[in-house]
């Protein structure tokens, strides 16, 4: 039987491991002239702006693979019916 709150701690556990990898990965870098032109082009303020969004997207990017990836393995090799 399935306990009620496995699938909360799957995703939690996805979320934490997603987590920690943006913070063992650096986020890409842009250069001065990439940045400007990201800024005019999204009408930001300033640089904080625009790698909050970039940070907030690697992040998402990152808990999105890692999710399907978990998943696959999961699925693959650990899940077998008795």
């Amino acid at each position: 039987m399935k306990h009620p709150l496995e699938s909360l701690l799957t995703a939690g556990g996805i979320l934490l491991m997603a987590f920690l990898s943006v913070l063992l990965l650096p986020a890409p870098s842009l250069g001065l002239v990439v940045a400007q032109k990201l800024m005019s082009t999204f009408h930001l303020m300033d640089l904080n702006q625009l790698y909050t969004i970039i940070f907030c997207l690697w992040f998402l990017l990152l808990g999105a693979v890692e999710f399907f990836v978990l998943r696959f393995l999961w699925r693959r090799w650990f899940s077998r019916a008795a």
